[in-house]
């Protein structure tokens, strides 16, 4: 079963962007500049983490994965933080 998930990047590198960039494209059925959608099954998921792990610098790269689905956990490679639900929210 495919599932939506939302691959975001930022890359410190010219060499190393293009290459991911250029790698996600091809899963990819929209996006915009550094923020990708895909529709993956679950072993594509893992293909595309492996390769990441190998493109990025983790000591300086930042790669967010997420899984549209609320119930789930945020993916997060090299320097990227998991991002941590506020106790509210303020709509003004």
């Amino acid at each position: 079963m495919r599932v939506l998930y939302i691959i975001a990047y930022d890359i410190t590198d010219a060499r190393r962007l293009g290459q991911i960039r250029y790698f996600l494209k091809g899963y990819s059925t929209g996006g915009q500049k550094s923020v990708y959608e895909c529709f993956l099954e679950r072993e594509e998921l893992k293909f595309i983490i492996s390769k990441i792990k190998r493109l990025i610098n983790p000591n300086e790269d930042r790669v967010h994965i997420f899984r549209i689905d609320g119930r789930s956990k945020v993916i997060t490679l090299g320097i990227a933080v998991p991002p941590i639900d506020p106790e509210y929210f303020y709509i003004g």
